[in-house]
């Protein structure tokens, strides 16, 4: 099996969770531009299919969006079906969904059993879920390809709240794990960015980016479309790479 580097996607289909998101949106953006077709699952937005829609489609593809919520298996396994009988294959499969809540490190009682559960099933078991969920297909391309957005607060426990640190870990030991036991038909790879300029964690302001720009050594703030390009390097460039984490945070972790 060969793992050259290719410079298309023509003919690939790729499924983006969190695809309304600004990294899963900038993702599916570089995927679509190099001739892929993506597939959009989403939580909530009625303008989904509208905005798959304008996605680049110079090669003619039709672009979907499809509702389904990580935390609920059933409708993960309903949009793998969906999937395979419209698309007929999946071969990227791009995790970007999920969600946090700050809660500082100390505040013990704040980070409640409740809080726990919710970020967990979120960032953790829903990712798990949706790569059960396609797996099959994604092995059936015989050269599938699963990217796991996590995050340097998955090493360094630095981050929004202490369960989202352990998710972000275990995610990481997970992916390598299902390196191992989906090759070589599959690769699975963690992109760890740090802080990105998003609405990702609530009530980060303008004094936050400035302050993280300010003590990464690059000079600024990462960006979707610093996550979005690893993953087109995945998919491109980086074809012999499985079972790892690339770091995309301008040395925010240093």
């Amino acid at each position: 099996m060969s793992f050259d580097p290719v410079s298309r996607l023509d003919g690939q289909v790729a499924v983006i969770t969190g695809g309304l998101g600004a990294i899963g949106w900038a993702s599916a953006e570089r995927l679509a531009a190099l001739g892929a077709t993506c597939v959009l699952l989403h939580r909530k937005g009625d303008d989904a299919q509208a905005r798959a829609s304008t996605l680049p489609s110079a090669q003619g593809q039709r672009h979907t969006a499809l509702r389904a919520d990580i935390v609920d298996s059933a409708s993960l396994q309903a949009a793998a079906e969906a999937v395979k009988a419209t698309r007929g294959r999946c071969d990227i499969l791009v995790n970007s969904a999920g969600h946090t809540k700050p809660v500082p490190a100390g505040d013990l009682d704040g980070l409640t059993d409740e809080l726990i559960d919710e970020l967990l099933r979120a960032n953790f078991r829903g990712v798990f879920a949706t790569i059960r969920a396609f797996a099959p297909l994604l092995k059936a391309s015989g050269d599938g390809l699963i990217v796991n957005v996590s995050s340097i607060a998955g090493f360094t426990g630095v981050g929004s709240n202490l369960a989202y640190v352990a998710a972000k870990a275990g995610l990481d030991v997970v992916g390598d794990a299902l390196a191992k036991v989906l090759a070589p038909q599959v690769r699975v790879v963690s992109v760890s960015p740090g802080a990105v300029e998003s609405g990702f964690v609530p009530g980060r302001g303008e004094d936050f980016r400035n302050k993280m720009a300010s003590t990464t050594p690059l000079g600024r703030i990462g960006l979707p479309q610093d996550v979005a390009a690893t993953v087109e390097a995945l998919a491109t460039t980086l074809r012999f790479v499985t079972g790892t984490r690339i770091v995309v945070d301008g040395g925010r972790h240093l």
